[in-house]
């Protein structure tokens, strides 16, 4: 790809003027009819590598099999389709290629994942945040909030769905009208990095309607791979063609590659189907449970494998779960997470652990009224 590319979609005009001219880097091209003399590798294996391809060799760029198994797995085209250094390295690509620093500016909804706005203030960019409305419910976007809030300088708009730390997945239609009303004025990322614990499909069968829109997946969760790093951006042709021109050469590894064909073959899928439907059928179970604790004020509705549960006194709570052997993520700092911990759906056993540890905590609380 040169940088003399012709876009169609009107909205690569919003990214960087200089990113727009950018002549990408031209690495080595493997053709495997001649022995590698080109590319400066080392000939022989280093003890231990046991993958197929040889890690003494550069892996293939853009790796073509790999983004042919994603573009499968998310029912889109593989032109539509990027992999990167797991979700973040897409977030950090598109905020690279489309803000400048000091002027433009991206919008993103609190409480929500913490790296959009970590990923912008590297790229000197300012962010905007527009909080979701909290309710009995939940959590909901502000559409009209959102709306206003964009400016000139709006470039990005970060919607997580399902929610991270919230659970929940925002409104459809809510983003679909955020998206409309933003085409060819800026980009709107929707993050569904939790998508296949929700029983929804996913946006990307909207893609071809909303040429702004931009969609983040990743692996590490229901794919069970957040070790291997490797996320998917998925967009119009176009989008995805300008942020191939930022990726760094040879960006995913080839034991990424060969684990994520791996795992996701065919053979594979029912498992990872069957795990998803336990979480899911485990999400329900301590739900319930933690309903029933005294120690527990509120849990919010969830469509991803962790709850966000309010509690009476989230420093008792924590310290208990920790006291069980088990490790949960405070979140009382946060603007609407006052009093908050975000639990992560484990396996049974885990799930019973935290939920007997907990119960403690009531019993304690009968015998102190029974001693007064």
């Amino acid at each position: 790809m040169s940088a003399s590319t012709v876009f169609t979609n009107k909205n690569v005009n919003l990214a960087r003027p200089d990113i727009l001219t950018l002549q990408p880097y031209v690495h080595a091209v493997w053709n495997p009819a001649y022995e590698r003399l080109h590319a400066n590798e080392n000939p022989w294996r280093a003890a231990g590598d046991t993958t197929a391809t040889g890690l003494n060799r550069y892996p293939e760029s853009p790796a073509t099999a790999l983004h042919e198994r994603l573009a499968e797995l998310y029912g889109v085209r593989v032109e539509q389709v990027l992999a990167g250094r797991g979700s973040d390295e897409g977030i950090d690509l598109l905020v690279r290629s489309f803000c400048r620093a000091g002027v433009d500016n991206v919008i993103i909804c609190p409480p929500t994942f913490g790296f959009y706005k970590v990923a912008t203030k590297v790229q000197g960019g300012n962010v905007i945040e527009v909080p979701l409305l909290r309710s009995s419910n939940g959590f909901a976007v502000d559409v009209e909030a959102v709306l206003n809030a964009v400016t000139p300088s709006t470039k990005l708009v970060f919607l997580c769905s399902p929610g991270n730390p919230t659970s929940q997945a925002l409104d459809e239609a809510s983003m679909l009208k955020i998206t409309s009303a933003l085409d060819q004025r800026a980009l709107v990322i929707i993050d569904e990095a939790y998508s296949e614990f929700l029983n929804r499909p996913s946006l990307t069968t909207k893609l071809d309607l909303y040429p702004n829109m931009v969609i983040l997946r990743t692996l590490s969760k229901a794919y069970a791979l957040a070790g291997v790093r490797c996320g998917t951006v998925i967009a119009h042709q176009d989008i995805i063609n300008l942020l191939a021109r930022v990726i760094p050469p040879y960006a995913i590894p080839t034991s990424t590659v060969e684990t994520v064909l791996s795992v996701t073959a065919p053979e594979n899928r029912m498992q990872i189907q069957e795990r998803i439907s336990t979480l899911i059928r485990e999400r329900e179970w301590l739900s319930v449970k933690l309903k029933q604790l005294t120690c527990i004020k509120h849990i919010f509705p969830s469509d991803a494998n962790f709850l966000l549960v309010e509690c009476v006194d989230v420093e008792q709570v924590f310290v208990t779960a920790k006291s069980a052997g088990l490790i949960v993520r405070d979140f009382r700092s946060v603007p609407q997470c006052t009093n908050c911990l975000r639990i992560t759906v484990g396996t049974p056993e885990q799930n019973q652990r935290l939920t007997k540890a907990l119960a403690t905590l009531d019993a304690s609380d009968v015998n102190k009224g029974n001693a007064a």
